[in-house]
């Protein structure tokens, strides 16, 4: 019937224009043109089977299509409050944003976060606050094993490869890491010439597909990897185990992807779809991994080698410490991914409830590293919408040596939450491969601004370090973090969660579950252990 009605009305306007049009003034063809337009839509949108809403209402079912797409920008700007967007919300992307322009990044009026709500965090000041050191701190990374170790900065660039992000925006991080001597993670895409470009630290990422030392076969090469992990830019190097918004998937780059520039840097054939298979080839069980790590150190010549995951069972961490017990093969460092954190394209089901959130994951690594009594020994870096200054000292104090920062670092280059980066259509350039959209980006002012937000990111950490009272992050703890477990009650993360003692796994736990867990990790294999259910 509605179809009929809007026959007839059409049908009467384009008499009418018609009629206008040779009759009285030639402007009126283009109204005819329109009633035509609109007349073909509305019989492609009857005869149409795929969209049941434009069978049913035709050329006026388009206004749902337009508005469902322009429904991210509606809810970003002008529906959503400052304190509670996803993934980042309005205060913490207007703080970057602020900050990387080198203003300061401030508010009036006070917080508009309920503070009183359970779960809020906060970190306890003191009545005696101390100057604010003059150096800026750096951590150094490099075990009693390596023999060429690197002092690193508390906040660093995380990992996002060349084809997930621009050229344009690798060379601005590269850049401004460059400029402010902070490490710059490759991704595991390879190092490319953006990449070292402006000579910034490296941390060359080395996942699954061993994307720039792999083989014809896509196995890991071992004169590939000495002869690139060689170049002096490489200060680290770090295997990816999985990462925080996809655990245990890997990959598939297409090959309408796979560019010149892509396939020469991941050492690929050129426009074939690649794929980085969910676990390594290169190791099958936590004492082969560590074999791995003692060889990709030996390789590259000493330089610190380390690995990357989002933490799963309590058993793989603890099995993961055995078999550095059994082999005496230590990495340099661990860092430890959140479930928080981002990626270019990831299933919900992976994003939303797969993996460990970052203070639980950072938490149990630090435990279990301290209980098998290595943690002198190893770092641990830690990642997931770290973004301020406060992210820092929480994320320090809560087990964590230095941090990195992916998603954060793209904001500081212009990326505006567009949500948009598995599409090659990046409204910015960020996250593209698109030339024209990239041109966008310009890479030295970017640069610049990566340095700035920085910078301003680790002043604003020795700012709240010393309104503690402190004059060094390694006197951060548990006991300074606080959690409100009730509209009138909050309690410290010392007193909420489980901390052990220096080796008392070895020797034997009091507490029941780690040791349980200590019994059951299994060294010589990845296999989650069988659980007795009654």
């Amino acid at each position: 019937m509605k179809f009929y009605v809007l026959c007839g009305l059409l049908g009467v306007a384009g008499v009418l224009t018609f009629a206008a049009a040779v009759n009285e003034d030639t402007t009126w063809w283009f109204a005819v043109a329109m009633v035509v337009i609109v007349t073909v839509v509305a019989v492609h949108d009857v005869v149409q089977k795929k969209h049941a809403i434009l069978r049913n209402y035709p050329v006026l079912g388009h206004m749902r299509f337009l508005l469902e797409s322009i429904r991210p920008e509606l809810q970003q700007y002008f529906i959503e409050r400052n304190y509670d967007g996803r993934p980042y919300d309005r205060n913490v992307r207007s703080l970057i944003y602020q900050r990387s322009k080198g203003l300061h990044a401030e508010q009036a009026f006070g917080t508009e976060r309920e503070i009183t709500e359970p779960g809020y965090d906060y970190l306890l000041h003191s009545m005696a606050p101390v100057k604010i050191g003059a150096a800026v701190p750096t951590v150094r990374i490099g075990g009693p094993q390596c023999s060429a170790p690197f002092d690193a900065s508390l906040f660093n660039i995380s990992s996002m490869s060349f084809g997930a992000l621009s050229s344009n925006a690798v060379r601005a991080m590269n850049k401004g890491a460059a400029l402010g001597g902070f490490l710059h993670e490759t991704g595991e895409g390879g190092i490319t010439a953006h990449h070292l470009e402006y000579g910034a630290p490296l941390v060359w990422e080395i996942g699954s597909g061993y994307f720039g030392c792999r083989d014809i076969n896509g196995n890991f090469d071992p004169e590939l990897f000495a002869q690139k992990a060689s170049h002096p830019n490489v200060k680290m190097i770090l295997i990816k185990l999985s990462q925080g918004a996809k655990p245990g998937l890997g990959g598939v780059l297409p090959g309408a992807k796979v560019t010149a520039a892509i396939a020469e840097a991941r050492g690929v054939p050129l426009g074939v779809t690649v794929i980085s298979p969910p676990a390594h080839s290169a190791f099958t069980s936590p004492i082969e991994l560590m074999h791995f790590v003692g060889t990709l150190r030996q390789l590259s010549g000493g330089k610190p080698v380390g690995f990357k995951l989002c933490v799963g069972t309590r058993t793989d961490i603890l099995a993961l410490c055995k078999a550095m017990l059994q082999t005496g093969v230590l990495p340099d460092f661990i860092t430890v991914d959140g479930a928080e954190g981002g990626t270019g394209a990831a299933p919900p089901e992976f994003s939303d409830h797969v993996g460990t959130p970052l203070k639980l994951g950072l938490m149990m690594m630090h435990n279990a590293l301290v209980g098998s009594g290595l943690r002198g020994a190893i770092k641990i870096g830690a990642a997931g919408k770290v973004a301020s200054g406060t992210d820092i000292v929480k994320t320090l104090a809560l087990g964590a040596d230095f941090t990195n920062a992916a998603r954060a670092m793209m904001m500081a280059v212009g990326c505006i939450q567009a949500q948009s980066c598995h599409t090659n259509r990046c409204p910015v350039g960020v996250a593209t491969q698109d030339p024209r959209r990239a041109r966008a980006l310009d890479v030295q002012d970017k640069g610049d601004r990566v340095h700035n937000y920085q910078q301003g990111t680790v002043e604003s950490a020795m700012q709240v370090l010393a309104a503690m009272g402190l004059t060094s992050f390694e006197d951060l703890g548990p006991a300074l973090v606080m959690r409100r477990v009730g509209h009138s009650s909050a309690e410290s993360f010392e007193d909420l969660f489980e901390w052990l003692d220096e080796g008392e796994l070895v020797r034997g736990s009091p507490r029941r579950e780690w040791n349980r867990d200590w019994e059951r990790a299994d060294p010589t294999t990845f296999a989650v252990p069988k659980v007795r259910t009654a």
